[in-house]
């Protein structure tokens, strides 16, 4: 008989392909910010959220805070190094107010994980107290990172467009959060248990938006697009006076 911990193993393997598409699964969006050279109405937030999300899930996987735990580490280090490659493309594409923001929010989120670090490894003396400050912190920042596409969830509900919500990102973080929720639920782990089951949670409501909103979507980019392509009557009316000077002066 296959034994839990083997069914585990395995739920978190196939956890880590899932979350590996999940970070991933921004990338179309990034292509289209590169090419156009602007963020548009694109906001960092979900970004950050994750790659603070992340920093904490390493802290927590570390043998000398939750021994055991290469799964959670290998896949959250990757997350970091994807997640920190879209901010600095946010940053390079953005401007003003918005760049100092983001560059703000980001320093501070890197000083205040090695705070962290820094004072659970020194003051903290046991796996399970480095487990428990670490792991109340994971739950929520997690929390965070599937609750940051909330004030796009808003804005959707404002504009009747899931134009800047894509649905391979709600998608992924839907097959992401019931693989991961699956993983510790079966050695109970509450700490992973919590933002897991909130983040599916949350992933489904956007999903649900997604099919409210997607007619109106289709109807308000055929109408910019009817609009762009419709020619200024500016351009095509000509003064009558203007026009028969001009017809009169030609020469041939």
């Amino acid at each position: 008989m296959v034994s839990a911990d083997t069914i585990r193993t395995v739920i978190g393997i196939i956890g880590n392909g899932t979350a590996l598409v999940l970070f991933l699964s921004p990338v179309p969006t990034f292509y289209r910010i590169w090419k156009k050279k602007t963020v548009e109405q694109y906001s960092a937030v979900p970004y950050l959220a994750t790659l603070l999300n992340c920093m904490m899930w390493v802290l927590y996987g570390l043998p000398a805070v939750h021994p055991h735990s290469m799964l959670v580490i290998t896949i959250n280090g990757t997350g970091m190094a994807i997640e920190l490659t879209y901010i600095a493309l946010f940053l390079a594409y953005s401007a003003g107010a918005d760049r100092r923001r983001v560059l703000l929010i980001l320093v501070a989120e890197i000083a205040f994980v090695a705070a962290v670090a820094a004072l659970v490894l020194s003051l903290a003396h046991t796996h399970d107290g480095r487990s428990m400050v670490v792991g109340i912190l994971c739950v929520v920042f997690g929390t965070g990172m599937y609750a940051a596409p909330l004030s796009v969830m808003k804005m959707v509900i404002q504009t009747k467009s899931v134009e800047y919500m894509p649905l391979f990102l709600s998608l992924a973080s839907l097959v992401n959060g019931v693989f991961w929720t699956a993983y510790a639920l079966i050695k109970f782990d509450l700490y992973m248990t919590i933002p897991n089951g909130l983040g599916v949670l949350f992933a489904v409501g956007q999903v649900v938006l997604y099919a409210i909103y997607y007619k109106s979507t289709q109807q308000i980019l055929e109408a910019r697009k009817r609009k762009a392509d419709q020619v200024p009557m500016t351009e095509v009316v000509v003064d009558g006076k203007n026009g028969n000077a001009a017809a009169g002066n030609g020469r041939y």
